[in-house]
Order: C-alpha cells, then sequence, then structure tokens
C-alpha cells in the first residue's frame, strides 16, 4: 500500500523526472485508455501529495506482504479512525468523492475504495513489482553488512545522506517540521520504490513508529518498449485489458489465475482470453479439470514488436 499511495503521489508531481517521468507517460495513457480518469483522481484527493495525507491507506504488514492483505486491513480500519483522518484530510483541501460516507464507514464506500485501488494497481504498480522488488533486493545487503560491521549505529548510518544519524537521533528533510520520540518502540525503516526527494512517515505519532526511505530507481529501469511505441500501439488494437493478459501469458495459466492476477472477473477473463485464442495469439489446452491458456508464437511477436 506505500508503493500505491507514493506512486498516486508521484503522478502529481515531476520529481525524480528522469528516472520516473517515462513511467508517468506510459500509466497516465494506459490509466486513460483504461477509463480510470476519474478513479485515480478521487484516489489522488484521498491521498494528495501534500503535507498530509490519512494513515489507514498504510498499514502495518503484520496481516501480511501482499497487496489484498494489506488492503483488507485497510477496508477494517474501525470507523472512529476513519472519521478523524478523512476530518483531517478535509480541512486541509478538495475532499474526495463520497468523503462522508467513507468517513462513516460506509460498506459500499469501503468496497469501491478496494475495487478502485486494485483496478489502478493492476495499471500503475503490478506490471513493475518485478523492478520494485529488484530495488529492495539491492538495498537489503548494504544495511545487512552495515549492521553486521557496526551494529546498529552503522546500520543507521548507512541510510545518509537522506537521512542523518546524530548519535541520539535520525534527522531528514521533511515537509513540516516535526519531532517524536520512539520512547523505546522499534523503528521500522521501510525502503519504497516510488518515495522521491524525502522519507515519509505516518502522521499520528501514536501509531508504531515507520520511515520510509527513497530506493530512488536509476534512469532507465523502465521494463519493456518505451512509450510510443509497440506497447502503446499494442493497447490501441487489442485494448489494455487484453494487452495485459496477452502479457502475463508467458507461462502456462488457468482463466482464474488469469482473473486473480488482473483483479477482473473470471467471467471477463474467461471472455478475452477466448478472443485471444480465436486471434491466434493464444493457446488453450484441457489438462485434468482445468484449461491453461499461453501466448502462442504470434502472440509474442506481437507483444515484443516483432
Amino acid at each position: 500500500m506505500w508503493e500505491v499511495v507514493l506512486s498516486l503521489q508521484a503522478l502529481q508531481t515531476a520529481h525524480a523526472a528522469l528516472a520516473l517521468d517515462p513511467w508517468r507517460r506510459r500509466v497516465r495513457a494506459e490509466l486513460a485508455a483504461a477509463g480510470l480518469g476519474e478513479t485515480v483522481e478521487s484516489l489522488q484527493r484521498l491521498c494528495p501529495e501534500a503535507a498530509y495525507f490519512p494513515d489507514f491507506l498504510t498499514p502495518s504488514a503484520n496481516g501480511g506482504r501482499t497487496l489484498d492483505a494489506e488492503l483488507e486491513q485497510v477496508l477494517r480500519t474501525p470507523k472512529a479512525r476513519l472519521r478523524k483522518e478523512i476530518g483531517l484530510l478535509c480541512a486541509e483541501g478538495d475532499p474526495p468523492r463520497g468523503a462522508r460516507r467513507l468517513a462513516d464507514g460506509d460498506p459500499a464506500a469501503l468496497r469501491r475504495l478496494g475495487e478502485a485501488v486494485r483496478r489502478y494497481d493492476a495499471v500503475a504498480v503490478a506490471p513493475y513489482r518485478k523492478a520494485i522488488r529488484s530495488a529492495a533486493a539491492a538495498d537489503r545487503p548494504v544495511r545487512v553488512e552495515a549492521a553486521l560491521r557496526e551494529g546498529a549505529e552503522g546500520l543507521l548510518a548507512s541510510y545518509a545522506p537522506e537521512v542523518t544519524w546524530r548519535g541520539d537521533r535520525l534527522e531528514c528533510a521533511y515537509p513540516v517540521s516535526r519531532e517524536f520520540a520512539l520512547d523505546g518502540r522499534p523503528l521500522t525503516m521501510i525502503p519504497s520504490f516510488f518515495c522521491t526527494r524525502t522519507p515519509v512517515a505516518l502522521a499520528d505519532p501514536e501509531l508504531p513508529p515507520v520511515l520510509v526511505h527513497p530506493l530512488t530507481p536509476a534512469p532507465g529501469w523502465l521494463p519493456g518498449p518505451a512509450p510510443g511505441h509497440s506497447g502503446e500501439s499494442l493497447v490501441r488494437l487489442i485494448g489494455l485489458t487484453r494487452a495485459r493478459v496477452l502479457e502475463v501469458l508467458d507461462r502456462p495459466m488457468s482463466t482464474g489465475r488469469i482473473a486473480d492476477a488482473l483483479y477482473v472477473a473470471p467471467a471477463s477473463a474467461s471472455r478475452h482470453a477466448a478472443v485471444l485464442r480465436e486471434a491466434g495469439l493464444v493457446r488453450s489446452e484441457r489438462r485434468g479439470h482445468c484449461v491453461l491458456h499461453r501466448r502462442t508464437d504470434l502472440g509474442e511477436a506481437l507483444l515484443s514488436g516483432g
């Protein structure tokens, strides 16, 4: 959820232009093609690129480390906390659509929020999860080596220049002036791909302390064809969802697995797979009680621009 929230904020700025502008161009085009413009605007009003956005959107990972697990925590937020945090958000600026119903914990409003997050993630974050995980994996040995060599102080010092260890406190640039004590509580350091410029912390000092720090992806990280070439052309030719179906079928997958991967209904996944099969882009074969789909050589050539 941190990557979802911070990517929504990254779309509202021009920070880290060399690294993120190609992603911004591609994702904005694909969100528009998917008809998600209003959905994304509502999500961005819920988590603006500003000094404050609601903490309930970024729960701890205690319930699991998948989007579904963390989103389930978001949707179970107590009404009192929803009311408090959305009230603070509305006091800061333009409230999101349906803010009052969301603040009241209306089940339908919460379901719409969950669906909006899943649809956004499927376009803007999920296709890039491999790059996100690779960046986090490259960061981890740096922290481990510092901790093994110099202990906790060495670990904290390794976060420079974004974070400076002063011997009894951590200091970092931040949108507003803040200071809060750990009071014996553990501090969780969270690396984030879409965190830009400065670290981020939760607004409520009573919540378990976290500090999200930038991974700073290098220019040229964006996988696949550059915007304006075969990727966007393929979306225009067969539609965004079918292009995504074709993309995930680099290995055999059942209709249910396709639906899970793209957050679409099984009936929709089945229909898209059938259309791609009729076009010769996907091959389907029955194995026991299951039908598995995989893209053909023609589908591979179309996907790669060949």
